[in-house]
């Protein structure tokens, strides 16, 4: 007898897959308007152990830029999410990304008194399926943006082990970093 049970490869793939199916039906949610018009990159998120973890693509419409996450494989709760500052990816702990995206100095978290960094980004809330969709608008012009993440080194989309707690310097206290892929154009 044949075992028909699929691979854990094949499993992973079909959740990717329906992670972006689910990702383009909510952007049926939103406003015709408010629909990206333009894929300007993306990313092949994996897991420490080198399991697929899903994709992030930024996305722009006009002058404005989001960053769209789909993961899959990621413990249920809270999870820090940002974009580092170096685009690698290394195994297992992924501090080859360096710390966050930060080209202007400014203070850590979207709690911070003088304002966040571009690589601060809010938590995840990842329900207990493990697989989360979320779309994040970046702040400033398309044209900064671009410039600071397509610099010489690149630029890393993280999920971190624990919650941001949004004020700490320089990371947050997120812990250690699950996920990672990094963001190519096209």
């Amino acid at each position: 007898m044949t075992d028909t049970r699929p691979t854990t490869a094949t499993a992973t793939a079909t959740r990717i897959g329906m992670i972006a199916a689910s990702t383009i039906a909510l952007s049926a949610c939103q406003s015709i308007d408010q629909i990206p018009t333009e894929r300007v990159a993306s990313a092949r998120m994996m897991l420490a152990n080198g399991v697929p973890a899903g994709t992030a693509q930024l996305v722009a419409n006009g002058d404005n830029l989001s960053l769209a996450l789909a993961a899959t494989g990621i413990t249920p709760g809270e999870h820090g999410f940002h974009l580092h500052t170096t685009g690698e990816c290394k195994r297992p702990d992924f501090k080859s990304a360096g710390g966050h995206l930060n080209p202007l100095d400014e203070g850590h978290g979207l709690d911070d008194d003088d304002g966040s960094h571009l690589g601060d980004l809010p938590n995840l809330l990842v329900p207990a399926s493990g697989t989360v969709t979320t779309t994040v608008d970046l702040r400033g012009s398309r044209a900064q943006i671009e410039d600071y993440i397509f610099d010489d080194d690149g630029t890393a989309v993280m999920i971190h082990a624990d919650p941001d707690d949004g004020i700490s310097d320089p990371a947050g206290n997120a812990g250690p970093r699950i996920a990672c892929g990094v963001l190519k154009r096209g």
